[in-house]
C-alpha cells in the first residue's frame, strides 16, 4: 500500500520568538527594544506575515495529504522521504539550509517579506501554494537544478551546500594547511590565513560575490545551473613558511580543490549552518568540487 504525499513546510523561528524566549515576555522584550531606540513592532509585524504565510500555505495542502512541520535547527534530525514536496516559507537563506538533506525532492520557496528578501530562491508568494505544491509532485511546475558543492574528507565524512562551503579554524583564529589543485602537477602552497570559500552560482548571489567585488576578482561569475565552482582564500599570510600564490580560481565539474590540514582542528560548514560541521585533525585532507546532487527548485 503507498504512501499518501506529504508535504514539509519547512520555517524558521522568527526575531520576535528570539527576543520573548531570552526576555520572558513580549513586555520585557518590547522594553528592551524600547530601551535601545527601537520599537517591538517592528520585530512583531514581520512575525505575523510569517504566521500569516504559514497558515495560507498550511490551507494549500491538499486534504488527501500528510504534512510535517519542521524548524530549522530540526532539519539535521528530520527524515526526508522521497514523496515530500518540500515547502520552504521564509527567507531565501532557508532554502539553502534545507538543500544539503534532500535528494531529488522539489522545493518550493515562499516569500513571507516580499521586498526584504531578495527572492531569488523563495520566488512564489503564498497565494501560489495551492497550484505548485500538487503542480511540483505531478511534474507539471517547471524546476530548475541548481548546482550544488561538496567537500568529503579522507575519512569518508560528506558535506553539501547550495551557496558556499566555509574550511577554516573554528571562531577567530588562523587555519593552517597545505592547499592544492588535484591534478595541476602536485604543485601545493602551505598557507595562513581566515579559511577558504568555494561556492557555487547560487552563492554568487551571497558571501562568495561579496568577497569577489573586494578583490575586483577577473574571474566570471557562475550561473545558478552551471556546473563550476569559484574559490577564494580568505586573507592570506605571508611569512617565511607560508605563501599566497593560490588565493583565487575556479572548479569545473570534474575538478577538486585539496586541502590538508596542518593545524589542531578545521572546520568544514556549509551555508552559514556551523552547527552541523565537519571536523578534522592535523594531517587530514578535504577535497571541494561540484556535487553530483542538485537541488530542485521549482521556479
Amino acid at each position: 500500500m503507498s504512501l499518501a504525499p506529504r508535504a514539509v513546510l519547512v520555517h524558521r523561528t522568527t526575531e520576535d520568538e528570539e527576543l520573548v524566549a531570552r526576555h520572558g515576555t513580549h513586555g520585557q522584550a518590547a522594553f528592551f527594544l524600547a530601551s535601545r531606540g527601537r520599537d517591538v513592532e517592528e520585530v512583531a509585524e514581520r512575525r505575523r506575515r510569517t504566521r500569516r504565510a504559514l497558515a495560507e500555505v498550511t490551507a494549500a495542502v491538499p486534504l488527501s495529504w500528510r504534512q510535517s512541520l519542521v524548524e530549522r535547527a530540526d532539519l539535521d534530525r528530520f527524515l526526508f522521504a522521497p514523496e515530500d514536496v518540500v515547502v520552504v516559507v521564509g527567507q531565501d537563506g532557508l532554502v539553502a539550509n534545507v538543500a544539503k538533506y534532500l535528494s531529488d525532492q522539489p522545493v518550493i520557496g515562499i516569500d513571507t517579506d516580499p521586498g526584504r528578501n531578495p527572492g531569488v530562491l523563495v520566488r512564489h508568494a503564498p497565494a501560489d501554494a495551492a497550484a505548485l505544491i500538487p503542480g511540483a509532485l505531478q511534474g507539471r511546475a517547471p524546476t530548475a537544478g541548481l548546482t550544488m558543492v561538496e567537500a568529503v574528507a579522507d575519512d569518508t565524512q560528506r558535506l553539501l551546500a547550495l551557496n558556499e562551503v566555509y574550511l577554516g579554524a573554528a571562531g577567530h583564529r588562523t587555519a593552517r594547511y597545505r592547499l592544492g589543485l588535484e591534478g595541476d602537477g602536485g604543485v601545493v602552497e602551505a598557507q595562513a590565513s581566515s579559511g577558504v570559500l568555494v561556492g557555487t552560482g547560487t552563492g554568487a548571489t551571497g558571501w562568495i560575490r561579496s568577497v569577489w567585488q573586494e578583490r575586483h576578482a577577473s574571474l566570471r561569475l557562475p550561473a545558478p545551473t552551471e556546473d563550476r565552482l569559484l574559490w577564494f582564500v580568505r586573507e592570506a599570510w605571508p611569512s617565511p613558511a607560508t605563501g599566497t600564490a593560490l588565493v583565487a580560481g575556479e572548479l569545473t565539474a570534474a575538478a577538486r580543490l585539496r586541502l590538508t590540514v596542518e593545524s589542531e582542528r578545521l572546520v568544514v560548514f556549509g551555508d552559514g549552518m556551523e552547527s552541523d560541521a565537519l571536523d578534522l585533525t592535523w594531517g587530514q585532507t578535504v577535497e571541494v568540487g561540484v556535487c553530483a546532487r542538485r537541488l530542485r527548485l521549482v521556479d
